[in-house]
């Protein structure tokens, strides 16, 4: 009954001012707009930028949806007058690109810093607490952007946040143990970033004989892959795992995650073993076979892993590396 209730009111939320733009597109495309006057166009204009964002604002504003989800809307419509009318009646979206648009990016930006500083602020006012800056980019942007796309923003601006800014070292709580020291993961990002560099040299003086522009494009593309690559691996050592009272919270980065009730931990076991090759076992490191586990953890149902961007696998035997297994262990089963 809920489920049906919201996808009602999800279909009024978006259908009308669905319906709207394409009330107004077929004005746009009719031939009454040939020759209209300049009242016509500033008419339209604001319509397509601001009535029909108005109506989805007054739609949305009591119900879950973020408000910011304005700002696409207003998009939206930005586009459709862009590509749909005729050059001579985009004077005043002209100046809207030129004058206000710029003023609401910088004004996004500007309440997205102001939201994470104050989560964080918040976070290090609890008393014990170590602020995870990736899970307060999280519970931020859940705030202010779409669901789907909450998480992939909260990522991209982390990698940044991680490869370029957070350089201290981060003290080590003692409930939190590491798992980068004795693993081989750092040096093989370290070899992974080598090759995009060398690649990239290679890849952009073959493409400038041919085009300057794709050898741009490429080698920007390749630059970014490599702070992306420098962003994952410093965040192993900014986000331990961590033993709570009643739970695991197992961290592998920003690149997967994971928190486990006590009540639903089997056993935990230091081995090396295999893991079997079923649908419900699974790495912490999505890097895969590519490093070992010293840690398997038996479950009695079923989890869900929290991968890179989101994506979801399910498990009830999770293998991973830890620096200390056997303290770590001590510490569950005191835990269990």
């Amino acid at each position: 009954m809920n489920k049906t209730i919201n996808l009602n009111r999800n279909l009024i939320n978006f259908g009308i001012p669905l319906s709207l733009f394409g009330v107004l597109i077929l004005f746009i495309n009719s031939s009454f707009l040939t020759g209209s006057s300049d009242t016509i166009n500033l008419a339209i204009t604001a319509d397509l930028l601001f009535t029909v964002p108005l109506v989805y604002f007054l739609l949305i504003r009591k119900t879950e949806i973020p408000k910011t989800t304005v700002v696409p809307v207003m998009i939206i419509g930005l586009l459709i007058g862009s590509y749909l009318l005729p050059q001579d009646s985009q004077t005043y979206l002209t100046i809207f690109k030129a004058w206000v648009l710029p003023v609401i990016e910088v004004s996004i930006l500007i309440f997205v810093v102001f939201k994470v500083r104050k989560a964080i602020k918040t976070y290090k006012g609890l008393k014990g607490a170590t602020p995870d800056l990736y899970n307060t980019l999280k519970s931020t942007c859940s705030e202010i952007l779409p669901t789907k796309l909450a998480v992939p923003f909260a990522t991209e601006v982390a990698v940044i946040y991680y490869g370029f800014i957070h350089w201290r070292k981060r003290p080590l709580q003692d409930n939190e143990f590491t798992y980068h020291k004795r693993s081989g993961t750092p040096a093989l990002l370290g070899i992974f970033i080598f090759i995009v560099g060398i690649e990239t040299v290679a890849i952009h003086l073959l493409l400038a004989s041919w085009s300057n522009i794709a050898a741009w494009f490429l080698t920007t593309l390749s630059i970014y892959t490599g702070i992306q690559l420098l962003g994952f691996a410093k965040s192993l050592s900014r986000r331990p795992i961590s033993i709570h009272e009643d739970r695991l919270s197992l961290k592998y980065g920003i690149l997967s995650e994971v928190e486990i009730s006590f009540s639903d931990i089997d056993h935990i076991e230091l081995s090396r073993k295999p893991l079997a090759k079923d649908s419900l076992s699974e790495k912490l490191s999505p890097l895969g076979e590519m490093e070992s586990h010293n840690v398997i953890i038996h479950l009695n149902r079923t989890y869900e892993l929290t991968s890179l961007y989101g994506k979801k696998k399910t498990f009830k035997v999770l293998g991973l590396h830890i620096d200390q297994p056997k303290i770590f262990k001590e510490r569950v089963d005191e835990g269990l």
